[in-house]
């Protein structure tokens, strides 16, 4: 028993929700530096402000994941969570360039960001649901596809605002310009209308179907009983539980008393209380205590194999292009165009030209989104992200020697070619490697990997920048552009298993 080939058009009415989230995520991105900046934010507070996106996906997704497992409404199992968040995160894009102080803004993007990921989480897994696994890398390559046409108009749309239509783009010291806020109304719609389209046009298969789809998987079924088997590690799970907490209270002890940077409290807080809820999921399992908090807990230590190996590329690759979207603003600015002043013509003209910067970016990605396959197909996965990496890192590295918007410009090409490969690639190298019982949790998991370095990025960076660099935010950029290519070099070390199909047995 297999699950049936989908059409294109199928394909792309499943993925077309993408094109709205990203919409959210490409006006998110490049422009929350530019609000707080305006609302009074110093350029090394900016990353803690930040800080709000990746701790909401660190707690939501795994929890939205654990739960739409074991969901099946009329809707589905998938699309009640993309509708549920496509409604709330429009309300928050409407909100957030309205915000009055700082502090409006920090917590609006706290909800607009849980509310992206409760959208965001199922459509992964959508993928691994509703295709085999011969059309995997076509599915995420064509959510690539939506997510660089959203990304490029969604990017530039301030731009377009200012220079197509004679919406000003400065303002009142402390005031949103209106090309910002206009551009934040159009995407509110956007992502509402995008996500609606998938949840009206695309089906889904039933639990009882996908459990005999697995059933008939073999390696799918070896899978399940390898995370069974290590549902005993409960001796293990306390010590790893403690050594977190041990490390996150002494380093945090470290950071007051000799008076560091306060945004390291986050970093090792958090690995503090981590450390905390294995413990006590480790006590609970002890007395045969089963739940989804137990549950949610307990496997993040039965991860597959390739996933672990994944999750360093991961971590390496969203590092830098956390530190991109937080200070290529600032480094452009400052950098290349030397203007600190956000009231000015000139800082307002580089900021917009940062947003055409991220539209060449994302429409490269949307360009090549559907040549990576092609290319994995006549080499492999890890030789094609591999290369799309090292492309992204020497990108980023180049911005510190150029002068002139052009080559800004080409900058961005490299990032680009790793944008569309970081959406895809390693999510077709995991699939294979999840039972479709556990998809959308370790799709969740999978995200803290995101996440993660996401948080060390906000909570090191700005004190790295303010104490080595001399608040000088282009160094940010060169230290992501390494990092990226060493995210690269990792991906070789990934070991994944092809599973055969019978179809392409016979």
């Amino acid at each position: 028993m297999q699950k049936r080939n989908l059409s294109f058009w199928e394909i792309w009415n499943m993925s077309f929700g993408f094109l709205g989230i990203q919409f959210g995520f490409a006006l998110q991105n490049a422009n929350t530096s530019r609000i707080f900046e305006t609302l009074g934010a110093q350029v090394e507070d900016i990353p803690i402000l930040w800080i709000a996106a990746p701790v909401t996906g660190l707690i939501v997704q795994p929890i939205v994941g654990y739960f739409s497992d074991r969901t099946w409404t009329k809707l589905g199992r998938r699309r009640p969570y993309f509708l549920v968040g496509a409604i709330l995160s429009s309300l928050a894009l409407f909100i957030m360039p309205n915000s009055p102080t700082l502090w409006v803004a920090a917590g609006t993007l706290w909800i607009m960001d849980a509310s992206i990921n409760i959208s965001m989480e199922p459509f992964r897994a959508f993928v691994g649901d509703n295709l085999p696994e011969r059309q995997r890398t076509l599915g995420f390559s064509m959510q690539s596809f939506f997510i660089g046409i959203g990304a490029v108009v969604g990017s530039l749309l301030p731009y377009m605002f200012t220079n197509w239509f004679g919406v000003s783009n400065t303002a009142a010291e402390g005031i949103i310009p209106d090309s910002v806020k206009w551009s934040f109304y159009v995407g509110g719609v956007v992502f509402l209308l995008a996500v609606l389209w998938t949840v009206f046009k695309s089906k889904e298969y039933s639990p009882e179907e996908l459990a005999a789809f697995d059933k008939a998987d073999k390696a799918i079924s070896t899978i399940n009983d390898e995370i069974v088997d290590k549902q005993k590690n409960i001796k293990s799970q306390f010590k790893i539980g403690f050594g977190m907490s041990v490390i996150g209270a002494l380093f945090s002890g470290i950071i007051y008393f000799e008076d560091l940077t306060k945004e390291l409290y986050i970093l090792f807080i958090g690995l503090l209380i981590a450390g905390i809820l294995f413990m006590i999921a480790s006590q609970l399992r002890k007395k045969q205590v089963r739940n989804g908090f137990t549950v949610i807990i307990t496997d993040m230590l039965n991860m597959p194999r390739a996933m672990k190996q994944l999750a360093w590329v991961q971590f390496f690759s969203w590092f830098a292009l956390f530190s991109m979207w937080i200070y290529t603003t600032q480094a452009v600015t400052g950098h290349v165009f030397n203007t600190s002043d956000t009231t000015s013509e000139l800082y307002n003209d580089a900021a917009d030209w940062v947003t055409v910067m991220f539209t060449v970016y994302n429409g490269v990605a949307a360009a090549v989104a559907f040549l990576l396959p092609v290319l994995a197909r006549r080499t492999s996965n890890k030789f094609t992200h591999m290369l799309a990496l090292c492309a992204g890192g020497l990108g980023l590295i180049s911005i510190y020697f150029l002068s002139d918007k052009i080559g800004l410009l080409l900058a961005m090409v490299g990032v680009g070619i790793a944008w569309a490969s970081i959406l895809s690639i390693p999510y077709a190298m995991l699939s294979g490697s999840l039972p479709s019982n556990k998809m959308g949790y370790y799709m969740g998991v999978f995200n803290f990997f995101i996440v993660i370095p996401q948080i060390v990025a906000a909570t090191i960076l700005g004190f790295l920048v303010k104490e080595f660099f001399g608040n000088e935010p282009i160094y940010a950029l060169l230290i992501g552009g390494f990092s990226m290519i060493l995210a690269g070099i990792l991906t070789l070390r990934v070991q994944t298993q092809r599973k055969i199909n019978i179809s392409e047995q016979n």
